[in-house]
């Protein structure tokens, strides 16, 4: 039995898949009995009124047929109940009820009973008011400071408020700059209506404000509840929560003091008469209803707050002093006086169960029977010790955290790329302007061990390659039985892409005993796309802006051998140039030198390199693999082509200020039309034609410069893209190089690729200037550092665009003068050398001896003597 368990002291359940919210509970004595005990009133969307008067013999009994005074359908959704001085010429309490299109008031009346069946309870019409529109809530009081009566205000879905004088109808007012209906109040103490609105603020009207604000004559009063014109609402106060409001209650507990509460979706506040911030407490779930009521303290108040975790918490002002669990969630609470028993909980869920309960704790009645003691057999224990000991000792050497089955793998997916391309091209809206744009086949096999539900496909290529789809549902398979598609991939941006690779993926669900719905897992695999989707053979160029050599301890390998499907078979072996002709446009060319083990690629681009660089190595290691020769190695001793990657990171972030400027013009132009449109909305609007002083000429124009501000943006976007391609293909390149310059290992790699590639994709929030610039920053800093002074520096917590490149150029070229000075590349930290530190989320300057600020302005020919501009000459023939 939990301690913090809501005592079920009355409950029941209202009806079948009935339906009730907030509005729809209420307590008071509505019969008038003036024993002071409260009846509960509910009224649910199904139109039923029900009325009830919990009495059980001992907590947690089962409800009573006498316990429901009365129940009756009224045909129409019930959104609310109040009970309250409704009736003109008494004082005694009525019933109103809410519908959507009228309001009706009702007397609630009992006749004591001669017979067992106890006394009988009736409803009386006292009056009821049509609405000319459909109703959201209501609240009641003495509007205007009357004496012995309350009258009742409707708010509309539309944002008007009908007061209604108890059989007559007052007036009705729109409120200004109305969206969305939000809970309303009214507070006695300065005879104010408030609400919170759409914008997220809570705001106060004045009774007096509300009644005179009307240019309307007497005798057109009729008509202004038809059409609700009138002069424009001033606002009391306006109090800006920043989230939309479930609910408000105004409480005054002592006449000197009165607090409007406001519950939030997050926070709860407490706010004086006029409304500055009593206090207020930041939830940390999500609240369902609220209740303030009286705190045996002075000069505080006690909150019951319901959340959808099914809790109820009890605050003293924003102390929390109890914590409740109960049975369903609550859409509505009230505190309840029966019989003797004061301060009862009324809780109301959204499907009927209704419960009365209090706080506190019932004394357990438990005991924990006694343990059969046994005497402890060692030899046993020893052998089990033993056993767990190997099982855990196996576990640790194989490192194994599937299970044997489930390495196997359940389902397995394979990919395999067909050798040639496709004789009819599969291209589909290709941005490419060659005269022909190839696709290659792809043929994808699923197969499962086991019976698998809802698998899907998805295959992912990075742009600007495309596939002619990327999605496939498959029905559910039986065991050993396999599915295949084939699908095409081609080059569909205008640019070469950075990577020939594709990944597909597939979902899926395997049942088990205890889930039949199935445990989701995914398998998946690459595939490697073929040089010849993007390139074709063509002459080979002489002269070119870019040029790399390649150095191999092997002689050179004819280019019919490895790139058979680029050399023309009749020029035999003495094929010592190769040209690649890019869908692009761009070409790059492959020289082998005949008498020493050297390589060249050259090319007008920069980033086209990549691919024919990447191609070579593989395809030579490759060659050499399948002659048994393990020795073979490539390597790289010319300059690091720093300028000329510099330049594609300046041109790349050029776009990426063009976008911000683009954004910003965009901004301010979608602001200025709106407020054209506005003007002329009101121009329209109003009943004595005006005009429109040029606003139409006006208005035309700011909208052909946000059309053409948005083709401009939408141009710039493509053309970041492009920039990016480019610069991942140029990033790769240099990481290439750098490490067949310093023969970097696997890890080293990586640690390379996670510095200068760590995003997929580029956006204006997140760029890949500062995070590049964070993560080299962060290698010089630890395992690059040259002392203990740079080590203690500290970085900047947040990264944000930078306004220009130089102090990444700078880093970069640092890292690799570093490299060259035989810093070696490493994530593990040595407690004496270095600090753990996590990636960090900027960077700083890093400060260089004198020496190396120098080498640095000099540039990174100075820098890196070994390693510095890359040349430029034409190739001999």
């Amino acid at each position: 039995m939990s301690l913090f368990k809501a005592r079920d002291w009355w409950s029941t359940l209202l009806g079948e898949k009935e339906e009730f919210d907030q509005g729809c509970l209420c307590v008071a004595d509505v019969d008038n009995s003036g024993s002071g005990q409260d009846k509960v009133i509910v009224g649910s969307y199904m139109g039923y009124l029900r009325i009830f008067n919990p009495h059980p013999v001992k907590a947690g009994d089962e409800v009573q047929a006498e316990d429901l005074l009365l129940e009756v359908q009224l045909r129409e959704p019930i959104l609310q109940v109040e009970v309250g001085k409704f009736v003109s010429g008494t004082e005694g309490l009525h019933l109103a009820v809410l519908h959507c299109r009228k309001l009706c008031v009702y007397a609630v009346s009992g006749t004591l009973g001669n017979v067992e069946h106890g006394n009988q309870y009736q409803i009386k019409l006292m009056y009821e008011h049509n609405l000319q529109r459909t109703a959201c809530n209501m609240t009641y009081g003495p509007f205007g400071g009357v004496k012995g009566r309350d009258l009742i205000c409707i708010q509309s879905m539309d944002g008007m408020l009908m007061l209604f004088e108890q059989e007559s109808y007052a007036f009705g007012r729109f409120l200004p700059g109305f969206l969305l209906p939000g809970p309303l109040a009214y507070s006695s103490r300065t005879d104010s209506f408030i609400t919170v609105s759409s914008c997220q603020q809570v705001e106060s009207y004045k009774y007096q404000v509300l009644a005179f604000a009307t240019d309307a004559d007497e005798r057109q009063e009729a008509e202004q509840q038809k059409l609700g014109s009138g002069k424009r609402l001033a606002v009391d106060w306006v109090l800006n929560i920043g989230e939309q409001a479930l609910d408000i209650c105004v409480v005054s507990f002592n006449h000197g003091v009165s607090s409007v509460f406001v519950l939030g979706e997050r926070n709860f506040f407490c706010l004086k008469d006029n409304g500055q911030i009593r206090f207020m407490k930041k939830l940390d779930y999500s609240p369902s209803c609220f209740i303030p009521y009286c705190s045996v303290q002075e000069g505080t108040i006690n909150t019951l707050i319901g959340n959808h975790s099914k809790m109820l918490n009890v605050y003293q002002d924003v102390t929390l002093k109890w914590a409740t669990q109960l049975p369903h969630i609550p859409v509505s609470v009230k505190v309840a006086n029966f019989q003797d028993l004061k301060g009862v909980i009324v809780t109301l869920s959204d499907d009927g169960h209704l419960q009365c309960s209090y706080l506190g704790t019932d004394p357990s009645l438990f005991q924990a029977p006694k343990v059969d003691s046994r005497e402890i057999n060692y030899e046993e224990m020893n052998a089990e010790m033993k056993e767990l000991q190997k099982i855990i000792r196996e576990a640790t050497r194989t490192q194994d955290i599937l299970p044997e089955s489930e390495k196997q793998g359940d389902l397995t997916v394979t990919a395999e790329v067909s050798p040639d391309l496709d004789a009819e091209s599969q291209a589909i809206d290709s941005e490419v302007k060659a005269e022909a744009v190839p696709s290659v086949t792809v043929k994808i096999t699923i197969q499962s061990r086991v019976a698998v539900q809802k698998p899907s496909l998805a295959v992912c290529v990075q742009a600007p390659l495309a596939v002619t789809c990327d999605q496939f549902l498959f029905d559910d398979l039986e065991p050993d039985s396999s599915e295949t598609v084939v699908l095409s991939v081609f080059l569909k941006g205008n640019c070469s892409p950075s990577e020939l690779e594709g990944n597909c993926m597939v979902s899926y669900n395997i049942p088990t005993d205890l889930n039949p719905e199935g445990i989701p897992r995914v398998a998946q695999c690459s595939f490697s796309l073929p040089l010849r989707l993007v390139c074709f053979p063509a002459q080979p160029s002489k002269a070119a802006t870019h040029k790399l050599t390649l150095d191999t301890n092997k002689p050179p390998v004819t280019f019919l051998t490895i790139f058979p499907d680029f050399v023309d078979a009749s020029e035999g072996d003495q094929a010592n140039a190769l040209g690649f002709q890019f869908l692009t446009g761009s070409k790059t060319t492959l020289l082998a030198s005949k008498t020493s083990q050297r390589y060249r690629i050259q090319s007008d681009q920069l980033e086209d390199l990549w691919l024919v660089v990447k191609e070579l190595t593989r395809r030579l290691e490759e060659h050499f693999k399948k002659q048994s020769c393990k020795d073979f190695a490539c390597t790289f001793s010319g300059s690091i082509p720093l300028q000329e990657y510099f330049e594609l990171i300046d041109r790349h972030f050029e776009l990426r200020l063009n976008a911000e400027k683009y954004q910003e013009l965009l901004s301010e132009r979608a602001v200025q039309f709106r407020a054209i449109e506005r003007r002329l909305l009101t121009r329209f609007k109003d009943k004595t034609p005006a005009p429109l002083q040029h606003l139409d000429t006006l208005l035309e124009g700011t909208f052909r410069e946000v059309i053409a501000l948005a083709d401009a943006a939408e141009e710039n976007q493509a053309n970041l893209f492009q920039a990016f391609t480019k610069l991942k293909s140029a990033t790769h390149l240099v990481i290439m190089l750098i490490s067949l310059w310093q023969k970097l290992s696997t890890d080293q790699v990586a640690i390379l690729e996670a510095t200068f590639l760590p995003l997929a994709e580029d956006t204006q929030e997140l760029g890949w200037e500062e995070t590049v610039d964070a993560a080299v920053s962060y290698l010089l800093r630890t395992c690059l550092s040259k002392s203990s002074k740079e080590q203690a520096l500290t970085l900047s917590s947040q990264l944000c665009m930078p306004k220009d490149t130089s102090r990444l150029k700078k880093n970069i070229t640092l890292f690799c003068d570093r490299l060259a000075k035989g810093g070696r590349l490493s994530l593990s930290t040595d407690s004496a050398t270095q600090q753990a530190a996590v990636l960090p989320g900027g960077c700083a300057t890093i400060p260089e001896s004198d020496l190396e600020e120098r080498a640095v302005i000099l540039g990174s020919a100075g820098a890196l003597s070994a390693h510095g501009q890359i040349t430029k000459q034409k190739s001999q023939p």
